[in-house]
């Protein structure tokens, strides 16, 4: 039996006063955002800001639950903030079948994934089938089944003429942007080393913790996240942005063919031991009795959530890593990105010493003493794009210094993303290296998994 839900009456009346009426919006809006079952945090983030084609009114359909509740009070909170607040209408379907309500009913032309991933790849698949566009969190892939089920969901896609895009927010953070800049200045880059296994060129990883405090409250996963089988371990999850930036730093623009461009060379992963308090702490639940496989003893369990993945990519060796801690000493996460150029190493560290904010670099490896003239011109020319970088003298080379402008907070990157969608959505195509690269990202991810989990 259905169960429609509102948050409308969680709003001042004087705010509906001034807005349109919905029947009347409908008319003039382009794209109608329907939700399916947001079990991460991400689903909300799409809807920080309102957008101008995108209707107000979005339809929700999930089971009834602690993600659903804590998905529409973050709606809620950017509703009724007094900075710039929005005005989402979210109406909302509970029922035992809210897939197929939602498949039936069609309320709407672009469908938003971001939760639960085990079913996520055969949804976004279904939803492709029955006409919707849809804008998935990663990773849209969790397993080598479900990277075949992708396949066919872009093949439908591109019979149906539908967008199907996952978010990589890591394309818009500052130092990453200017990264990829400085790696396609000959004059200050050189060429992208080919590298070893032993010394890749290009290497990216990301430490991450369970326990977050933030502004004085604990963060709270869902007992899920810690399963495998349902987030995705860790070498087909956090990996995913680091091996999408691998594609979009070193070969711009170049469409990838996984079938030729990729090879493993090697894959593992381990787990992160948590103990049942620990578990609980994050969760505010004991361990479920689907865990249970993952258990070490009653007190501890194993979360997979840590991978690593050597490969060559169009001839170039790459590393990419992922690990979690239940908890660092600084508590805060990090990211490390290594490109090996003939000229110059173009590195992003985050740790005690960059203040725990990426910080980017230029290690010259040549001592031609021409190289700072020529270094200075370029980032004058760069500054026309994005005023007021700087270079500032550093032990190996140069850091590269970025006005505040331009450090945008994470949650500010999804909202760049779904103008990105929302940009080819209008057009009706995107840039044509998108789909192939996405299925290259994706190959790389679960053949890394199969092969880390066939070892003995």
């Amino acid at each position: 039996m259905k169960k429609i839900t509102s948050i409308l009456s969680l709003l001042p009346l004087a705010f509906f006063m001034n807005c349109n009426n919905a029947s009347t919006e409908k008319q003039s809006k382009t794209v109608q955002l329907v939700t399916l079952d947001p079990g991460h945090f991400h689903a909300a983030l799409v809807q920080k800001t309102m957008y101008a084609d995108v209707d107000s009114v979005v339809h929700v359909y999930a089971p009834a639950g602690n993600d659903l509740q804590l998905h529409l009070d973050r709606i809620n909170g950017f509703n009724t903030r007094s900075d710039q607040p929005t005005h989402w209408k979210e109406e909302v379907y509970t029922g035992s079948d809210f897939f197929e309500k939602m498949i039936s009913e069609k309320k709407g032309n672009v469908v938003v994934l971001a939760g639960n991933n085990q079913k996520k790849t055969e949804y976004i698949l279904k939803s492709l089938e029955a006409g919707f566009n849809v804008l998935a969190d990663k990773p849209m892939a969790i397993n080598p089944v479900g990277f075949e089920a992708l396949i066919k969901a872009f093949e439908t896609a591109k019979e149906k003429n539908l967008l199907l895009y996952d978010i990589m927010t890591e394309r818009f953070e500052i130092t990453t942007i200017l990264q990829r800049e400085l790696s396609m200045m000959p004059e200050v880059f050189g060429t992208l080393d080919t590298g070893t296994v032993e010394e890749p060129a290009v290497v990216m990883e990301s430490s991450h913790n369970f326990y977050k405090n933030v502004s004085g409250s604990v963060v709270v996963r869902p007992a899920w996240f810690m399963d495998g089988s349902q987030q995705g371990e860790g070498i087909v999850d956090v990996t995913t942005h680091l091996v999408d930036l691998v594609q979009w730093e070193c070969f711009p623009g170049q469409k990838l063919d996984y079938t030729n461009d990729i090879s493993m060379s090697a894959a593992k992963r381990w787990p992160t031991n948590m103990t049942a308090t620990q578990f609980k702490t994050i969760t505010k639940n004991d361990i479920p009795s689907y865990l249970d496989k993952n258990k070490l003893n009653d007190s501890t369990l194993q979360v997979w959530s840590n991978g690593e993945i050597n490969y060559k990519i169009k001839g170039v060796h790459a590393k990419v890593s992922v690990v979690w801690e239940y908890q660092t000493v600084s508590g805060n996460d990090a990211h490390y990105s290594l490109m090996r150029g003939t000229r110059a190493n173009l590195a992003i560290r985050q740790q005690a010493e960059q203040q725990y904010k990426p910080t980017l670099y230029i290690e010259p490896l040549v001592n031609d003493s021409s190289y700072e003239k020529v270094l200075k011109e370029k980032i004058t020319a760069l500054q026309t794009k994005y005023p007021g970088i700087d270079l500032k003298k550093s032990t190996k080379g140069w850091e590269v210094t970025i006005p505040d402008k331009y450090k945008e907070v994470h949650e500010a990157h999804f909202a760049r993303v779904t103008q990105n969608f929302l940009e080819y959505l209008k057009k009706g195509n995107m840039p044509e290296w998108e789909v192939p690269n996405m299925l290259a990202k994706y190959f790389t991810t679960t053949k890394a998994l199969k092969m880390a989990t066939s070892k003995k």
